[in-house]
């Protein structure tokens, strides 16, 4: 049966070799060993176990809880070497900023083996070598902003997969830690974007500060920074005088409401109180009207309330027997009268005393 074809990346299958025994999982047999030398190919490579497992993550995203685990232990007895760790690192990099709407996938993987991978050599461990390949790519932002088609489209995957690190990667201790690198190489990159104002680095920008907007301003904030405030002023200056579309314009512009909504959050204004007639305003909006004798209306808002509405009780004798059209509704066997009990349910009685108490502190005040 032919082996399945797996995409490996050209510069990665020459450097990791698979007679190499430092690339064999420690979990398998000699007879792996053995049946690779006799030309066997049932085993993959260590890129092509790594890539198999990329792909399938992008083809089902919702086996990463199920399946990390195994993934990384797997790796640790595999990625022994700094050179497979490199190549790792490489591999995850790649598919992260090369498939569409992988970013925050990569950024989720990449924070959980950044905490599970056991190797951690001088050059640096997973979390190390994965920041220095992003400042590699960092290095060239202003030539990559500038560029054609293809390599701005490959400088914007790489931008939005920051983001996602930047939102993802978790410290020692089990929290989302922002890192401050990640922090001002994002606001570099949205001044890389902004300052070579085409469509697609527009487009670029908008879909950082949609991700990352909220937490970067926050983050701004605590150290008593504008960064914000300057880079919507950049935009509001691209609006009036960049040559872009229309529709470019407006995305910024809605960038811009969203924004000044304080990105879509909703915050208490105050800490909670339970509502009283003193301290909200619309306590009674939504109490009923009642009738006196002489039909007069009333309602809980009114001074005299409880004096009135326990003339009303007196004068109905809250549910009467009476006979209408014939029928005698205080039992006459209907199912849905027969099931009424005769007293009140203790957490309506109990607010009902509440709230009888408020209207007469009210009354007296």
């Amino acid at each position: 049966m032919a082996k399945p074809q797996v995409v490996v990346a050209p510069v990665l299958m020459s450097k990791l070799s698979a007679n190499a025994p430092e690339f064999y999982p420690s979990g398998y047999s000699s007879n792996y060993t053995d049946s690779y030398e006799d030309g066997c190919e049932d085993y993959p490579t260590l890129p092509e176990y790594v890539q198999d497992f990329l792909n399938h993550l992008t083809e089902q995203p919702g086996s990463f809880e199920t399946e990390i685990e195994q993934f990384a232990e797997t790796l640790n007895g595999w990625v022994t070497t700094d050179d497979a760790l490199q190549e790792l690192v490489e591999l995850i990099y790649q598919q992260a900023t090369s498939i569409p709407n992988f970013s925050y996938m990569g950024a989720r993987l990449c924070n959980y083996l950044s905490h599970h991978l056991t190797i951690s050599p001088q050059s640096g461990n997973f979390r190390q070598l994965l920041l220095q390949r992003c400042r590699t790519e960092y290095e060239v932002k202003d030539q990559a902003a500038k560029g054609d088609e293809v390599t701005r489209k490959r400088f914007h995957a790489f931008v939005l997969f920051l983001g996602e690190l930047y939102l993802n990667l978790e410290g020692t201790n089990g929290q989302v830690t922002r890192a401050d690198i990640l922090q001002v190489g994002l606001r570099e990159l949205l001044n890389a974007l902004f300052s070579n104002p085409m469509d697609d680095n527009l487009i670029c920008a908008v879909k950082l500060l949609k991700l990352t907007g909220s937490v970067l301003e926050d983050a701004w904030k605590e150290k008593g920074k504008n960064d914000m405030e300057e880079i919507i002023q950049r935009i509001e200056n691209v609006v009036l005088d960049a040559n872009c579309s229309r529709d470019v314009k407006q995305m910024l512009l809605k960038l811009v409401e969203l924004r000044s909504s304080n990105w879509g959050r909703v915050h208490a204004t105050s800490t909670y109180r339970e509502a009283t007639p003193e301290n909200d305003p619309n306590y009674f909006m939504n109490e009923p009207t009642f009738y006196t004798s002489d039909g007069v209306p009333f309602t809980a808002a009114d001074p005299d309330y409880q004096e009135k509405y326990q003339e009303l009780l007196e004068r109905e004798d809250f549910f009467p027997d009476y006979e209408e059209n014939g029928t005698d509704l205080s039992g006459a066997g209907d199912p849905y009268l027969d099931d009424i009990d005769d007293e009140m349910d203790p957490e309506i009685e109990e607010a009902y005393e509440k709230f009888c108490l408020e209207s007469e502190r009210k009354r007296k005040q």
